[in-house]
């Protein structure tokens, strides 16, 4: 039977609620909630289910420059002007725990794939990695001369790769906490970068207008795009690994084919600059925010289920020439069980799952549940504080009240 045809992506929803540049947005797990961060100081969780209420969370005293769902989805992270990152709690009471994390602007937030450490940027030039559940700092990486705008573990947790507005990007080992390799093409200051799902290579955006893709294992540039005619401010990698979504200054966002290294689609929606992108963990949405304030989910459509395998779809006649013209004729790293041909992309017979579906949906939950009784200990743990410090703050304003009164 003939495989549907791919059709456009579609505006799905807007969220408005935030009162200035929305900067970051990301799906939880279950697509069930989408958070987004703001200039205006606040973190919003909006709920996919319609007519259901947004929750804000206030609690940093400056912009929220970055989001970032724990892999189980009940934790949310943020980061911000501030110099802090908060761990919430993402549910109508909105606790969270505070990190005094860096010592200047907080650019990007990260949760290691085991969801048992997280990674930091900041403006002080630094990445840091912490523990979530004990609430430590780990260790730090501070090569980069300039901010460092953000930093990404890679699906195996193994690696660190950072961007920063020295011009370059930094590929790091976790474990012997050295850089491996520093890729130094970008042309101005490096906005993004992240890993692709296979973990074979990273792409990443600047203010040169252009998006890189490098092979991680060889470190030889593989893509070049220079499709916006504005910096291009966030990416993100469709979990097929055969799509990049990008957002720009020129207030687009962008769709790019990699197999074939070419643009699909552009889309319009935002006035004024895209400021951030994010696709859903199934591919099958992706959420935008810009400096008009607003957050937009889009439905792909153009990978068209089942959204846990890879394509089975004809790809519609290549644009027009918009899009880099000279690409390196290359073999872009498939994941794998993926075949490339010139039409489509038949996905391979998949091996049975061992564990069954019941067992693995309790572990998750169990999981789930250690994440958020943790966090609710800490969150004691720092009220408990605050009341001893209180308790000793009484204590000595009554000694000093007892010695004035004393004759």
């Amino acid at each position: 039977m003939a495989a549907p045809w791919p059709e456009d992506p579609s505006l799905e929803r807007h969220f408005k609620g935030h009162r200035d540049a929305v900067t970051c947005v990301d799906f939880s797990l279950n697509t069930k909630q989408l958070a987004s961060g703001s200039m205006d100081s606040c973190l919003m969780v909006w709920h996919m289910k319609p007519q259901s209420r947004a929750y804000r969370f206030a609690g940093h005293k400056d912009a929220v420059t970055c989001v970032n769902f724990s892999p189980s989805g009940h934790l949310l992270a943020s980061g911000s002007r501030d110099k802090t990152v908060r761990i919430w709690i993402p549910n109508v009471k909105g606790e969270s725990t505070v990190f005094r994390a860096h010592t200047a602007t907080v650019r990007s937030v990260h949760f290691c794939s085991d969801g048992q450490s997280f990674v930091t940027a900041s403006d002080d030039k630094t990445v840091k990695v912490w523990s979530t559940h004990r609430q430590k700092f780990l260790f730090s990486l501070s090569q980069h001369i300039n901010w460092v705008r953000c930093a990404r573990f890679s699906p195996d947790g193994r690696l660190i790769v950072s961007a920063s507005d020295d011009k370059t990007v930094k590929l790091w080992d976790k474990t012997s906490r050295e850089c491996v390799h520093s890729y130094c093409e970008h042309g101005g200051f490096v906005t993004f970068v992240d890993f692709h799902p296979s973990g074979t290579c990273i792409a990443a955006a600047g203010m040169d207008n252009t998006v890189k893709v490098w092979d991680v294992r060889t470190h030889r540039l593989l893509q070049h795009y220079q499709l916006h005619s504005a910096a291009v401010n966030a990416l993100s990698f469709h979990p097929s690994g055969n799509y990049l979504l990008t957002a720009s200054s020129d207030s687009t966002l962008k769709i790019l084919d990699l197999m074939e290294g070419r643009l699909l689609y552009t889309l319009h929606g935002h006035q004024g600059p895209a400021t951030t992108v994010a696709f859903s963990r199934t591919g099958e949405y992706f959420a935008s925010g810009g400096s008009d304030e607003q957050v937009m989910v889009w439905k792909s459509n153009f990978d068209v289920v089942d959204y846990g395998e890879v394509l089975k779809v004809h790809r519609p006649p290549a644009l027009p020439a918009t899009s880099s013209g000279n690409l390196p004729d290359v073999d872009f790293p498939i994941p794998p069980g993926r075949g490339r041909c010139q039409e489509s992309v038949q996905s391979q017979p998949q091996e049975p799952i061992s564990v069954p579906q019941t067992l693995t949906s309790t572990l998750e939950h169990i999981v789930g549940q250690l994440d958020v009784l943790t966090q609710t200990v800490s969150i004691l743990e720092q009220r408990l504080t605050l009341t001893e410090d209180k308790l000793k703050q009484c204590l000595e304003n009554q000694q000093l009240i007892m010695q004035r009164t004393t004759p």
